[in-house]
This record gives C-alpha cells, sequence and structure tokens, in this order.
C-alpha cells in the first residue's frame, strides 16, 4: 500500500531517530501498563470490598424506626388558627415492629426491581456454655430467603441449612463464637435476653465470614425462638431486608419503598458510609498517579520532537521551499507523535495486562482474600489506549505549530 508523502516524511524522520523514539514510545508505555494496572487492582480492591458489605448487609433494609411526638395531633384538633408547638418532644413509644408484614411483603413483590426479600427479628442476647459467656446478637430468620440473599451456604465450614429448617430449636453461629464457647455442632447452647428469657439450642451448623465483628457475634435461629425470647406473638416482625436487581440505585427505589408502606428505610451505602468513602478516596489516588504518569510520557514525546525541529530545521525549510505548506508540516508532526502514542498505546495494553495478570497470582491468604483482588475490565484497556494517543497528540501539536512557522528564507541564508 503506497503511504502519503506526509505520512513517509513523519516514518522516516522516526527511523532517523531510533533511540529517542523508544524511549518516547516507552513512556508512552509505562504510562498505560500503570493505567491499566492501578485500575484493575483498585477496581478489584473495591469489588472484593462491595462484595464483603454486602455478603452481609442487604440493599435495602425496611423497619419502623422510632418517631418523636410532634403537633399533628394538636393541628387537627385546633385547625389552622393557632400555631402549636411541643417543648421538649420525647420519642413514642412503640413495638418497633413491621404491621402485617406479610401483607408489605406481598405488595413489594410487585416491583420488578426487587429480586429477594426476607423478614426477620433480631435481639441482643447472652450466649453462654457453662461459665463461659459472650455477647451478641441472634437473628430470627427464614434461613432459605437469607441464605438466597447472602449466600449462607458458602460460608458454613460445618452442617447446612436444611438442618436448621429441620430443627426448630437449632442455630447456626459464627466461627469465633464457637471457639470462645468452645462448641461444635451438635452441642447446645444457651440464650438469654435482658428481659430474663433464656432459650437452651442445639448447634446444627457454623459459619465462617472471615469478618471478626459477625464471627464472633451473630448467629441464625427460626423466627420464632427469638420470638419466644422477646415474649412476643408470632406476628413480631422488626426488619425486612430487600435486595434489587442495581445495587447501585437503592437511593429511589429506598424513597419509593418508604413512601408506600410508611416505615423507614435504610440503604447499604448508608450503612457503610466510611467503607465507601475509602473507595472514593482509592480511586481519586489511582487517578492522581496515572494521570501524573500520562502528562510525564506527554513532555517526552514533546522534548523529542522538539530536538527534531531543532535538528531537521534545515530540512523542514527545504520543504517549505520546494511547495509544502504549513499544515503540511503541523501533518508530518503530529503523524510522528501519533505513531509513537499507537506504538506505546499497544505495548502498554499488552504489558498492563501481562502486570495485572502477574500480581493477581499473588498469593495474600489472609481473612477471605487468597489472591490479590484484581479486576480485568475492557473499559480500562479502552480508556488506556484512549489516553495515551490523546496525550501523544497534544504533546506533538505545539512542536508542529513551532515548525509549521519556519521561514524558509531565513533558515536557507542561515
Amino acid at each position: 500500500m503506497k503511504l502519503g508523502i506526509n505520512t513517509e516524511i513523519a516514518l522516516t524522520y522516526m527511523v532517523s531517530r531510533r533511540k529517542q523514539t523508544i524511549v518516547a514510545a516507552l513512556g508512552v508505555t509505562f504510562g498505560i501498563s500503570m493505567f491499566i494496572f492501578m485500575n484493575s487492582l483498585i477496581t478489584g480492591t473495591n469489588e472484593w470490598s462491595e462484595e464483603i458489605m454486602l455478603s452481609s448487609t442487604p440493599h435495602i433494609r425496611l423497619y419502623n424506626d422510632n418517631k418523636m411526638n410532634d403537633a399533628d395531633m394538636l393541628n387537627k384538633y385546633e385547625g389552622s388558627k393557632t400555631i402549636n408547638l411541643i417543648s421538649n418532644p420525647q420519642l413514642v413509644q412503640s413495638n418497633n415492629n413491621i404491621t402485617n408484614p406479610d401483607a408489605v411483603m406481598k405488595q413489594l413483590q410487585q416491583q420488578n426491581e426487587i429480586t429477594a426479600m426476607s423478614k426477620q427479628v433480631s435481639s441482643n442476647v447472652i450466649y453462654s456454655n457453662s461459665n463461659a459467656q459472650e455477647n451478641g446478637n441472634v437473628f430470627g430468620v427464614n434461613i432459605r430467603e437469607q441464605d438466597k440473599m447472602f449466600d449462607i451456604t458458602s460460608t458454613l465450614i460445618s452442617g447446612n441449612i436444611q438442618a436448621l429448617i429441620n430443627n426448630p430449636n437449632g442455630i447456626i453461629i459464627g466461627i469465633g463464637l464457637s471457639k470462645k464457647l468452645n462448641l461444635n455442632k451438635g452441642d447446645y447452647i444457651t440464650l438469654a435476653t435482658a428481659n430474663g428469657s433464656t432459650k437452651r439450642l442445639e448447634i446444627v451448623g457454623v459459619f465462617k465470614t472471615t469478618i471478626k465483628g459477625v464471627d464472633n457475634t451473630k448467629s441464625y435461629v427460626n423466627i420464632p425462638v427469638v420470638q419466644q425470647l422477646l415474649q412476643k406473638d408470632r406476628s413480631y416482625i422488626t426488619d425486612i431486608y430487600i435486595n434489587i436487581k442495581n445495587y447501585n440505585k437503592t437511593e429511589a427505589i429506598a424513597q419509593h419503598i418508604a413512601k408506600q408502606t410508611g416505615y423507614t428505610t435504610e440503604t447499604w451505602q448508608s450503612t457503610n458510609e466510611q467503607s465507601i468513602a475509602g473507595k472514593k478516596i482509592r480511586d481519586i489516588i489511582a487517578n492522581s498517579v496515572v494521570i501524573t504518569i500520562l502528562i510525564v510520557a506527554g513532555f517526552g514525546i514533546y522534548n523529542i520532537l522538539n530536538m527534531v525541529i531543532y535538528e531537521k530545521i534545515k530540512e523542514i525549510a527545504i520543504l517549505k521551499a520546494t511547495g509544502f505548506q504549513g499544515a503540511d508540516v503541523v501533518s508530518i508532526f503530529i503523524r510522528q507523535a501519533l505513531f509513537i502514542g499507537i506504538l506505546g498505546a499497544l505495548a502498554g495494553l499488552l504489558f498492563g495486562w501481562l502486570i495485572s495478570l502477574a500480581v493477581s497470582k499473588m498469593y495474600i491468604g489472609l481473612g477471605n482474600v487468597t489472591y490479590l483482588p484484581m479486576a480485568f475490565k475492557t473499559t480500562h484497556y479502552i480508556q488506556g489506549a484512549l489516553f495515551g494517543i490523546v496525550t501523544a497528540f497534544f504533546a506533538g501539536y505545539i512542536p508542529a505549530v513551532k515548525a509549521s512557522k519556519v521561514d524558509p528564507v531565513q533558515i536557507i541564508r542561515g
């Protein structure tokens, strides 16, 4: 295929200064490699962090929150003739339960965005085995619904969820609690609440999430067990956990559910604000490092093209004297910059993938992290290539414009 004259000249300049061309391309290669690696690492870490958060936190929690006394009743009685105020308002006494939770869930099932729901009732308890005691929280749940939402089965190191379904007085405890009380599957554990209720239950399973706060305190039982501990009737439910199709779009759906049911909603983002803040900080740090690297690579291309223009100044003057226009000269040097950018981008994509792949094999072996979490996203590679090429273009544009303004008469005369 025959190349245009501008392209041939650009390639000739590149070949005549191979070392400088390679150095400039390596700058782009390094920048894009680091862009891909940093984004793969940060995205992988963020996805792992979200997975951990959502392993025990629902996308949306529906509950009956405490409410303060307000002037609503007075306003209805007095009308608009007076302004009614309450001094030193107090919390309204409430059982904090959801009235007719089955009807509420049936109503919510009509929304296409919702993928899973689970009702539950929880209580603070003291776990004990002989003289050993530990504080914690017991969750009365429909274990099948909870398993669908949080994949409890994958965390079980002994027993299974069917054993809890079959045993009305069964309990599944965390590995931390198991070790502290020296209890295993088949043993019995006693639960006591602040109101003096106690319950002796058989351990039918032990789970391990690697989250210390969960493994040391949490347990699952059937809903009636907690209702009995709290001395409540069978309709007493405190929470409904809800999962939706896109867990990043919880705010609007949560507001709609709250308006529809009249209860309070809490999203997983508001529950884990500290972790989400950490995610944003990691993103800012990674992007700052990558942009700095690409800018440095751009200055490398700029300096090399400036040197080429200085050394080829007479040849440029001759080109203009033989009929080349300023636009042709700009085209030559921009093409040279783009060639360098494309070569560097292709090499950067390859090396970025290889580095990310190698790091993903790095063994960690702590908690539930076996290997360093890495994400391989096509968008990272597309963005990296575009950033590299765009950086090369602008790095070549300024010296290209400078070269186009060369006066051939003055240069040839010396």
